[in-house]
This record gives C-alpha cells, sequence and structure tokens, in this order.
C-alpha cells in the first residue's frame, strides 16, 4: 500500500535525539546533524521496525555509499520482494547483513 510508511514513521523530535547520539557513537568527525539521516537500517517498506534504536542509524548525504543510495537499494528490495523474485526474508537479511551488498547477494544488482 502506497503511503503505509508515513503512518508508522517516527517523528523527528523521536529520531533526532537517536541521530545525534549516533553520530558521537559512530565517531563520524562531521557532527552537523544535517549532513546526516536517521535511517532504518531495515526499510520500513520492509517491515523494520519503525521505533527500534537498533534499526536507526545516522546514515551520511555525502560519500560513495549515502542515504540515496541506499533509497534505491531500498526500493528494488521492496519490488523484487512484490513480484516474487526474493523473498521478503531473504531481502531483510541482506540488508541487514550489508546493505551496500544487498543487491549483489539476493542476485538483484
Amino acid at each position: 500500500m502506497s503511503g503505509w510508511t508515513d503512518t508508522v514513521r517516527p517523528p523527528t523530535s523521536y529520531t533526532n535525539p537517536l541521530k545525534a547520539q549516533g553520530i558521537i557513537d559512530y565517531g563520524y568527525s562531521d557532527t552537523n546533524m544535517s549532513d546526516y539521516e536517521e535511517d532504518h537500517l531495515v526499510p520500513l517498506e520492509l517491515g523494520g521496525a519503525p521505533r527500534d534504536p537498533g534499526n536507526l542509524w545516522p546514515e551520511p548525504h555525502y560519500g560513495t555509499k549515502t542515504a540515496y543510495t541506499k533509497d534505491g537499494t531500498e526500493t528494488k528490495l521492496k519490488n523484487a520482494v512484490c513480484n516474487g523474485t526474493i523473498t521478503l526474508s531473504a531481502a531483510r537479511s541482506a540488508i541487514k547483513n550489508n546493505w551496500t551488498t544487498a543487491l549483489q547477494v539476493t542476485g538483484i544488482g
């Protein structure tokens, strides 16, 4: 269902404190909050836990593997699950283990 993730996505009042702490925990030298997106490792469209701090992390907007790159991976995995190319379990496992190789591991990319 299109738009469903908007109904479960936590507000920034919840995610911003997690993002600030995550920037410290990850040891990022850039501490500018606007340079990061508090992202769901297992995306909401694949059933990732919306408010689980273990599923949220500060993802950079710059570099070679960015929030924008991961968004494309998430969409391709969701589409593959919806059209029956891979199982939901396989998509979740691949993105959780290493989102940068999830498409290759699942045979999609």
